[in-house]
């Protein structure tokens, strides 16, 4: 294994990082050199010294192997959070060395958990860096990699492969070096779209900023404490609404229908099947409220329902509402779409739709051939037939998803969290979705937490955002060295 090649792709990574730093260090500028001045300054310095060092040892790139793809997405990402983290610990305040390790990893995930209890306290610059470790996050630090990457490279193939889903890959109509571009086109134009309208809606220009970098990386920092609920707009409720679905879609069918001007793309199967849940959700939710007294009238309920059902399905995590003290039917509806989320090929978390409707196809397709023995029964999506070996992967990952889950839960629990809490916050965190329940929910934070449950967390942040696979895959290399030269 190479480690110069490695750290080359690596430090791609860390310049991302620096130049939305010095981003953050013009915006501390435009404010009269804020509090957050020197920490920003001083943190882009080491990051991007960081960043190019590699550069001035690796003249020339060679194809990288498969351990060392593996090696940069872990890396990459892991490296990210260790800078991100500087300026938030080099400030001070709230930030001791857990919490800026947690807001850091909360912000490049794309969780949205924070373990701050006053937004407003901090500096713009700082506000504004935590809302690009979002929108970083949200497109990929990997991805960021790729497109500087040229496009008859062979590292930029093989990572591509390893990055893209490959639940979403055939969806892109696409050469699978190209995915990576359409991907990056559709987010760029998310995040410019809600931009502009959350600015024409009467938002201020910093704040749409700072929630348009969160929309479309379908993370939940805000830069206002109170989230989307502090501007008493229906119309930005409505446009988050909009924006978080859209985030929440296959990145894929959407260029499909934007370049052919037609919806036809979108009358996909997984499609259906996810909005037809959230549908569900939205008039069972809905119901809930108004019935159990958690809404004064069926329009507050099913507009609550609404933003939340999509909020939380979208792995966002805005709110306009304190939902901790709502029924427990509608908290057990959370909990259910904080484990399923969005669509693969979108930057949104949890299990993915796609996969609950593979395991949902594989189980009838098991029961049609217990029924009819004789018969001839395939999992097929849309127009695809899926082999077996193409289903058992997705189906794998649901099952480390869940021993994952159940590990965090005891470990937790261990730690002297809350047991409600504990499962909600393990399922939120290794979904990305951010917000849980009770004192977790959507207007609270983790600052109370103790720092091995942050710490804890975090991992599951992690191995959520990566989809598990690298981390295993760069575990068991270095076993296997172990091994070899033991």
């Amino acid at each position: 294994m190479n480690l110069k090649t490695v750290s080359k792709y690596v430090g791609y990574a860390l310049l991302v990082s620096a130049l939305f730093m010095l981003f953050s260090v013009c915006v501390s500028l435009l404010d009269g050199r804020d509090s957050a001045y020197g920490p920003l300054l001083v943190s882009f310095l080491i990051t991007a010294l960081s960043g190019i060092f590699p550069f001035i040892f690796v003249r020339q790139t060679r194809e990288i192997s498969l351990k060392e793809g593996y090696l940069i997405i872990t890396l990459s990402w892991l490296l990210s959070f260790v800078f991100g983290m500087l300026p938030y610990a080099l400030w001070g305040g709230p930030f001791s060395l857990a919490n800026a390790w947690f807001e850091s990893v909360s912000g490049f995930t794309t969780t949205g958990s924070t373990i701050l209890d006053n937004v407003e306290a901090l500096p713009r610059s700082l506000v504004f860096w935590r809302a690009s470790t979002h929108f970083i996050g949200g497109l990929g630090v990997v991805v960021f990699l790729l497109l500087v990457i040229p496009g008859t490279s062979p590292v930029k193939m093989r990572l591509t492969n390893m990055e893209v889903s490959s639940l979403s890959k055939s969806d892109y109509a696409v050469r699978a070096n190209r995915s990576v571009y359409v991907f990056a086109a559709v987010y760029l134009a998310l995040a410019l779209i809600s931009l502009l309208s959350y600015w024409a809606a009467g938002m201020p220009f910093f704040d749409a900023v700072c929630h348009a970098f969160s929309v479309c990386a379908a993370g939940g920092f805000s830069s206002r404490t109170l989230s989307i609920a502090s501007f008493g707009s229906p119309l930005i409720e409505g446009l988050t609404i909009l924006f978080m679905l859209l985030a929440s879609l296959h990145f894929g069918l959407l260029f499909l229908a934007v370049v052919t001007r037609s919806l036809r793309p979108l009358n996909h199967p997984v499609l259906k099947f996810y909005l037809g849940t959230l549908v569900v959700c939205v008039v069972l939710m809905g119901f809930t409220l108004k019935l159990e007294g958690a809404a004064q009238d069926w329009g507050s309920a099913f507009r609550y329902a609404g933003f939340q059902t999509v909020s939380i399905a979208s792995t966002t995590g805005f709110s306009i509402v304190d939902y901790s003290k709502w029924p427990s039917f509608a908290n057990a509806v959370i909990i259910g779409l904080s484990l399923m989320c969005g669509c693969a090929g979108s930057p949104s978390g949890g299990i993915k739709a796609d996969r609950i409707l593979l395991v949902i196809k594989s189980v009838s397709r098991q029961l049609g051939r217990v029924l009819h023995p004789s018969s001839v029964n395939e999992v097929k999506l849309g127009l695809r037939t899926l082999r077996d070996e193409e289903v058992y992967p997705h189906l794998l990952y649901i099952l480390l998803y869940a021993a994952l889950l159940a590990l965090s839960v005891m470990l937790s629990s261990a730690i002297g969290v809350n047991p409600h809490c504990s499962f909600a916050a393990s399922v939120s965190s290794l979904s990305n979705v951010g917000p849980a329940i009770e004192e977790l929910g959507g207007f609270y934070s983790f600052n109370a937490l103790p720092s091995a449950a942050k710490f804890l967390f975090t991992m599951d942040m992690f191995l959520g955002r990566i989809e598990i696979y690298p981390v295993i895959a760069v575990l068991a290399m270095i076993f296997d060295g172990r091994k070899r030269t033991a």
